[in-house]
């Protein structure tokens, strides 16, 4: 079975960012955004919990095995903001919370643990990057909270919350691939195996992810009479 989980972990991966990228330029909430994006939820799910299950064969710690949560509890929370309150949206956001509050701290756990080796790694992870994950995740747990509290966002910030857990997911499934040259070079040319060239996927859904939050500011800003519609109500980015 875990011979089976390989392939279906590789292809969930490349699907998710495809489909993605679809979603976040695609005009937002149009059929194509709801329907790509709704897609990329599935596609992240399947791909971080096979993910997780790989990885724990090679380790507790490996980073594979808190990323594959962390995918899924971003993904999960970002759709579940779009999505109509309803008593399972909440059961499913105080479990998040749950879930990523222990993946911060195992984040900041490992990093301290990192930060004490000699190589200043763990798993071949270097420490800033356990603890970038763990400010990560540390602002997702306060943004439920603030969730659970209020119970409903207005649409701004909900629309806010949305886009960057999506983006941050798709992070995620960028930053797995591009970031180890022997996977880029089985399947691009030589040159898109350059440091530059791997980062630049990166680098642009952080762009991008950055752009549509300035749209939600300015809209914010403008009369009430004056704002183009961003997003459709309860669509999935």
């Amino acid at each position: 079975m875990l011979i089976m989980l390989l392939p279906v972990h590789i292809i969930a991966g490349g699907l998710a960012m495809v489909l993605g990228a679809v979603a976040l330029v695609a005009s937002k909430g149009a059929t194509l955004h709801r329907k790509s994006g709704l897609l990329f939820v599935y596609a992240m799910l399947t791909m971080g919990f096979s993910g997780s299950i790989l990885a724990l064969r090679l380790s507790l710690t490996n980073m594979n095995v808190l990323g594959g949560f962390m995918a899924a509890y971003f993904v999960t929370t970002a759709l579940t903001t779009v999505r109509p309150a309803s008593s399972s949206a909440r059961w499913l956001n105080g479990t998040g919370l749950l879930v990523v509050s222990a993946l911060s701290i195992i984040d900041m756990v490992l990093g301290f643990k990192a930060l004490s080796n000699p190589s200043g790694t763990i798993d071949g992870v270097p420490f800033f990057m356990m603890f970038f994950m763990a400010a990560i995740t540390t602002l997702a747990a306060v943004g439920d909270v603030r969730l659970l509290r209020v119970g409903t966002l207005p649409a701004a910030p909900r629309l806010a919350r949305h886009l960057w857990r999506m983006c941050f997911a798709l992070f995620i499934a960028a930053g797995s691939f591009f970031s180890i040259r022997e996977r880029v070079a089985k399947i691009l040319p030589e040159p898109f195996t350059t440091p530059f060239m791997r980062a630049l996927p990166v680098l642009l859904i952080f762009v991008a992810m950055f752009y549509w939050l300035w749209r939600i500011r300015i809209r914010r800003m403008l009369p009430q009479t004056t704002r183009p519609p961003l997003i459709a109500p309860d669509s999935v980015s």
